[in-house]
This record gives C-alpha cells, sequence and structure tokens, in this order.
C-alpha cells in the first residue's frame, strides 16, 4: 500500500470510510466547476470510483492513481491529488487535484501536490511532470506556481468544456529543475 507523508499530511489509497465527505465535495459546485465531472457527485458515484481505485496501481501507463489526503492530527478526507503515466512516454506524468472548500487557504493543496512531485522524481524517477488547468481558475494556477511549475502554453478556446469553449493554462517542471528548486542563484 502506497502511503506518503509530509508534516501535516497522510496521501494514501482511499477507503469506504472516504466516500461520503468525497461525494460531498466533489458535490459543490465550486470545486467541480473546472473539473470533469458535473454535479451532484452520488455516493453510487463515488463507490464506483472507489472500485475503479481498488484495482488502480501507481505508475501503470496511461492511467490514473488518485491519493487520498487527510490531516495526521485529525482522520477524515479533505482532498484528493491524482497522476496519470503518460501511455505514450511512461518517463513523463500529468497531475491533478481538488479539495473541499472548507480546507482552501490552508496551505494543504501545495504541501499534498509537492510531496507527490517528490514521489514522482525521486521514487519513480520521472524527467518530467504535467498539469493543465482552466485560465479562469487562478487557485490552481498560483499553486502550480508556487510549488515550482513554470507556464508554457497558454491555450486559447481549445477545449469544449460543460457547454463553452475554454481556455486553459499548460505548466510543466523537469526533475533537474525540480531538484534545485529554492536553492539560492548561482
Amino acid at each position: 500500500m502506497l502511503i506518503l507523508k509530509t508534516p501535516r499530511l497522510i496521501l494514501r489509497p482511499f477507503e469506504e470510510a472516504d466516500l461520503p465527505a468525497f461525494a460531498a465535495y466533489r458535490s459543490d459546485p465550486e470545486v467541480a466547476r473546472y473539473q470533469s465531472w458535473t454535479t451532484p457527485f452520488t455516493l453510487e458515484q463515488a463507490r464506483e470510483f472507489l472500485r475503479e481505485m481498488e484495482h488502480a496501481h501507481p505508475g501503470a501507463a496511461g492511467a490514473w492513481y488518485q491519493f487520498a489526503v487527510e490531516r495526521q492530527e485529525q482522520a477524515g478526507l479533505i482532498g484528493d491529488c491524482a497522476f496519470q503515466m503518460l501511455a505514450e512516454d511512461e518517463r513523463q506524468a500529468q497531475i491533478g487535484f481538488s479539495f473541499s472548500r472548507a480546507f482552501h487557504g490552508q496551505g494543504y493543496a501545495s504541501e499534498a501536490v509537492t510531496r507527490m512531485v517528490d514521489y514522482l522524481f525521486g521514487d519513480l524517477g520521472l524527467h518530467r511532470v504535467s498539469a493543465t488547468c482552466d485560465v479562469e481558475n487562478a487557485a490552481s494556477y498560483r499553486l502550480l506556481e508556487r510549488i515550482g511549475m513554470r507556464r508554457e502554453a497558454h491555450f486559447v478556446q481549445n477545449i469544449w468544456f460543460k457547454g463553452a469553449w475554454g481556455s486553459e493554462y499548460a505548466y510543466a517542471v523537469l526533475s533537474s529543475e525540480w531538484k534545485t528548486r529554492g536553492a539560492p542563484p548561482g
């Protein structure tokens, strides 16, 4: 069982007990606004997700692996973060994340995503990690920039999303950049 820890968080596989909280924050229109699912997100959809995750293997090409995120000091799901090894190049992955609004603005998402990227570069030895986000999703692109990813592209009306054309930013970081982030210049 893959478990990652930070000073405040535990990233672990999803469990049955997570499903009510998972369905609740996925049903929040503000959390779902920039995500692929629609609201309401039912408990049955959460159960189907859990069944899929029970068969997921971290690092399987083309498949998403999703971590449940909880605080070390208080059990209970607060969000999730995920990665997908690219089917066409297993040395690269893309990432995503979503957190309950009750836990926004407290640094939990940055801490969890940073730990996951550490795992991708350190344990899995990847070369590159990327992410995309809606240009209107300031919280997400600020998080990606805060953890050390660089904006590589601005795609204008490139995706038909929830009934309208949407624009996206593309972010990435290389293993060599990740290892030296925060280091003093020179």
